[in-house]
């Protein structure tokens, strides 16, 4: 038994060194705001969401602004037709060139064609209404990225928070391993004056055994806590973190809480079946006619990039596509369902926030009696194990009872730091659903 002992006191002792060894930085929870806001990657990726989506919207500027091209194009041809063309587009043409004969087997020519070609939409309805639709989903994503960034405010306070707890829990493990030790050396006294029996002294080594393993798991705790940091900060050196701010319990007005449609994910799930209905309307009015105006200014040559004649074209088109073989219908059909689902999805979200929102408050309740019940039984343990060891230092206790008595105050002392994260996360989950 005493091998064993042993061998778990020095893999401790080994372990132990270990995590002091590793470099602790103090970090307080403005600055991991400050870090999260900075480098988070998800933050990031829902930045270039909404960059995404505000080039979506740009590219419906198409819609009012016009489409300018220049080509400069060169050929040589013995074709008659595209040989007389050319000249004449050249005006280069001679009263020898209607020669019958020429006109038929023409000599090679070379012609260059420099075009400026411009088309401005005039009429286009659908294209309005998509224009509708990307400005639409454009702003969603800007609240987004906003509920994002209230998100990742949440995470911070739970990871922080678990963080103090971490810390609580090795200090009173810590606490409880200082008042096994100093048991164990009264065990034994008391073993060497024959007051104790082996196997006392035996089930307190068994004592200081657990809280040690106790000890080093809350130690792997305060490692895991700050790794989360870490990763919500982005930062992958992942050392070891102590936070500066001590876990409290924070005080907390309910009353006026409930769920704001004016909540950025609300009003993004707003906005998201604004632009469906917007993309209904535009496959509706596709059935319509559209009208586009276009020009084009033509500089012809016999010489490359030369100009020795030119001419100029512009009008105006009116287009109807009166049957796709019925595509248009069913993508009516399509969008017309996508938006009612959206309808029925923005209904179904407010409904399950409310749901949520209800479910946190609740939590947040019993937290709060909890924290009453705790405080009081750890009240009661402390004297408890008070009254205990001054009466095995006197003899008048069993060991027993005094390590009954030493492992309930160290639980409840880790049952009421574990209430009060519930309770500051509760409270934190209440403001996060309902800001």
């Amino acid at each position: 038994m005493k091998n064993n002992v042993l061998a778990i006191t020095l893999c401790f002792l080994g372990l132990t060194a270990s995590l002091q060894a590793q470099e602790i930085i103090p970090l307080t929870k403005t600055e991991v705001l400050n870090r999260v806001n900075q480098d988070n990657t998800s933050l990031k990726i829902s930045e270039q969401e909404f960059i995404e989506a505000r080039a979506d919207y740009r590219q419906t500027n198409a819609v009012f602004l016009p489409n300018i091209t220049a080509s400069h194009t060169g050929i040589a041809t013995t074709n008659p037709l595209m040989a007389f063309g050319s000249k004449l587009n050249q005006g280069i043409l001679t009263q020898n060139d209607f020669n019958p004969v020429l006109l038929n087997n023409p000599s090679q020519i070379e012609n260059y064609a420099t075009k400026f070609e411009i088309q401005q939409p005039l009429i286009n309805v659908d294209g309005i209404f998509q224009r509708k639709a990307a400005k639409s989903k454009m702003d969603a994503m800007a609240l987004k990225t906003e509920r994002t960034a209230d998100y990742l405010v949440f995470e911070v306070e739970k990871a922080y928070m678990q963080l103090q707890l971490a810390y609580k829990g090795v200090d009173v493990l810590d606490q409880a391993l200082k008042a096994a030790n100093s048991n164990k050396k009264l065990a034994d006294n008391s073993f060497k004056q024959g007051y104790l029996q082996r196997a006392d002294v035996l089930n307190v080594e068994v004592r200081v055994t657990e809280v040690q393993n106790q000890l080093q798991m809350a130690k792997s705790n305060v490692q895991n806590a700050s790794n989360y940091l870490s990763f919500l900060m982005s930062d992958d050196t992942y050392v070891a973190y102590m936070p500066t701010d001590s876990l409290t319990v924070s005080s907390f007005e309910m009353e006026k809480t409930s769920i704001s449609e004016n909540r950025s994910d609300i009003k993004a799930m707003q906005l998201a079946t604004n632009a469906y209905e917007a993309m209904n309307k535009a496959d509706k009015m596709a059935f319509l006619p559209r009208l586009n105006a276009f020009g084009s200014y033509e500089l012809y040559d016999d010489q490359i990039f030369q100009g020795g004649s030119n001419g100029y074209l512009f009008g105006a088109q009116l287009t109807w596509d009166l049957f796709q073989g019925s595509k248009r219908f069913g993508k009516a059909q399509k969008s017309k369902a996508e938006f009612e689902k959206s309808k029925l999805q923005y209904k179904q979200y407010v409904s399950q926030s409310n749901l949520d929102l209800n479910k946190a408050k609740r939590a947040l309740i019993d937290a709060e009696n909890k924290l009453s019940l705790t405080s009081l039984a750890l009240e009661q343990s402390e004297e408890s194990l008070r009254i205990r060891t001054n009466r095995f230092k006197e003899g008048l206790e069993k060991t027993s009872d005094l390590l009954v008595s030493e492992t309930q105050f160290a639980q409840k002392q880790l049952e009421y730091y574990q209430t009060i994260f519930e309770y500051n996360y509760a409270k934190a989950y209440v403001q996060f659903l309902a800001p």
